[in-house]
């Protein structure tokens, strides 16, 4: 078959691998000049390795990703960082029992029943009887008002904004049941790691087409693909059509989808990402953490991760490279600042951590992402949309199928996997 897919992050440059290794016809389309998606890359002068625009690593379990790496022969690290939390002006270690069971911020009772529900959570395989339940109205009865309203409930407005009250507790269950202490990172980073894919691909014959933006999809029989590369307008036909672009985006470039499907789809949202990285001539955290979250609800950053503390920083020319992370609503104001703005904005808080930071900075950029982070309300399973969409021989897969576990490269992968699997079928 000769099969078109738009967009060559990892969900795309897995489903073509699948697809190539069978030996089908596959044409990648994607926007940007480098493959990797939200996982993209880019480097300074003097680096060694690439760095993602938006923070990413993996874990230890991430099985689909990590089966990948090692068929295509490409090595992965694994280091145990350091995750701490910054609670009332103070970072404490908080990513292992023994760290819970020492936080002075908490009675005993306080910190072993907080410790008693994440280790349920971690052991419980049953996700789907959570999925109906609010995690802001359970959480605080299953581990004390307190401990939810020190830790937990600030993480979730930071990360959810207004929506934070209507997260499902089966999305809080994955992000506690998927994590490990170790985690893995790709050597040389992601944007390296889907450069090799892609030549693997391209090795079995598979075409990518950089900076080639899709229009429009049409159906035509088969399927009637319109794209734009180098102000060039080409049209072309293929078999079948996999399409990786978040759902608001699909509804933009196939505007014969019937009205019950386009309402359905419009349900679902998204919040964007944006990241500040700044490159520092010294360590920013003086205790060696890697991650630290940030659980004030009144803070203008969610998370400050220092990648260094994690990769070698040999690696980027012995600089310490920090993330200032957030999500927000696409029509927020983080999306619309300047990075001048943006460090403004964020300093008077960064100092309470590092007085003495800004003296360190030799540089740094901002990068946006419109969409990154599905919203994930109770019953999610029940909106979640099919792969098969009402055009004939077009498939959607993306990040909003990904469920019950949260997004991530691992995710990706595995979409790509099946996707590719049911279209073989």
């Amino acid at each position: 078959m000769r099969i078109a897919i738009i967009g060559a992050g990892f969900t795309g440059l897995a489903a073509a691998y699948e697809l190539v290794k069978k030996g089908h016809n596959v044409v990648i389309f994607e926007k940007d000049s480098e493959p990797g998606g939200l996982a993209i890359g880019y480097k300074e002068e003097k680096w060694a390795w690439s760095l993602e625009q938006h923070y990413h690593h993996l874990f230890t379990n991430d099985k689909s990703i990590l089966d990948l790496a090692k068929e295509i022969d490409y090595d992965v690290i694994i280091k145990r960082p350091k995750t701490s939390v910054f609670v009332n002006n103070k970072s404490f270690q908080l990513d292992s029992p023994i760290t819970v069971l020492r936080f002075p911020l908490l009675s005993l009772f306080e910190r072993l029943r907080m410790s008693f529900i994440i280790g349920f959570l971690k052991f419980d395989p049953f996700w789907k009887l959570l999925e109906k339940y609010n995690a802001s109205e359970i959480l605080p009865k299953l581990m004390g008002k307190k401990a939810y309203k020190m830790i937990w409930e600030p993480l979730f407005v930071n990360k959810f904004g207004k929506a934070s009250g209507n997260i499902s507790l089966a999305w809080f269950w994955a992000r506690i049941k998927k994590r490990t202490p170790s985690l893995a990172y790709p050597k040389g980073g992601f944007l390296e790691f889907a450069k090799s894919l892609a030549e693997q691909i391209e090795k079995r014959k598979g075409k990518i087409i950089f900076n080639s933006e899709v229009i429009e999809i049409q159906e035509n029989k088969k399927t009637l693909i319109k794209w734009r590369n180098n102000n060039k307008l080409t049209e072309e036909t293929f078999d079948k059509t996999i399409v990786t672009l978040p759902s608001y985006l699909f509804l933009k470039i196939a505007p014969q989808l019937p009205k019950a499907y386009v309402v359905n789809l419009s349900k679902l949202e998204n919040l964007g990402a944006t990241n500040l990285i700044l490159r520092l001539n010294k360590p920013f955290f003086n205790d060696g953490t890697y991650w630290l979250n940030i659980c004030d609800k009144n803070a203008p950053v969610m998370a400050v991760v220092e990648h260094t503390n994690y990769m070698d920083k040999k690696n980027y020319n012995n600089e310490h490279i920090v993330y200032l992370g957030n999500y927000k609503a696409i029509n927020d104001s983080y999306f619309k600042i300047t990075k001048e703005e943006m460090l403004k904005k964020f300093h008077p808080y960064l100092k309470k951590i590092n007085s003495s930071y800004a003296s360190s900075i030799i540089g740094y950029k901002l990068f946006k992402a419109p969409f990154a982070q599905p919203i994930i309300p109770i019953n999610y399973s029940k909106i979640i949309p099919p792969f098969k969409t009402p055009i004939e021989n077009v498939f959607l897969a993306n990040i909003e199928q990904v469920y019950p576990w949260d997004r991530g490269t691992n995710y990706a992968v595995e979409l790509g996997q099946r996707i590719a699997k049911l279209i073989i079928s």
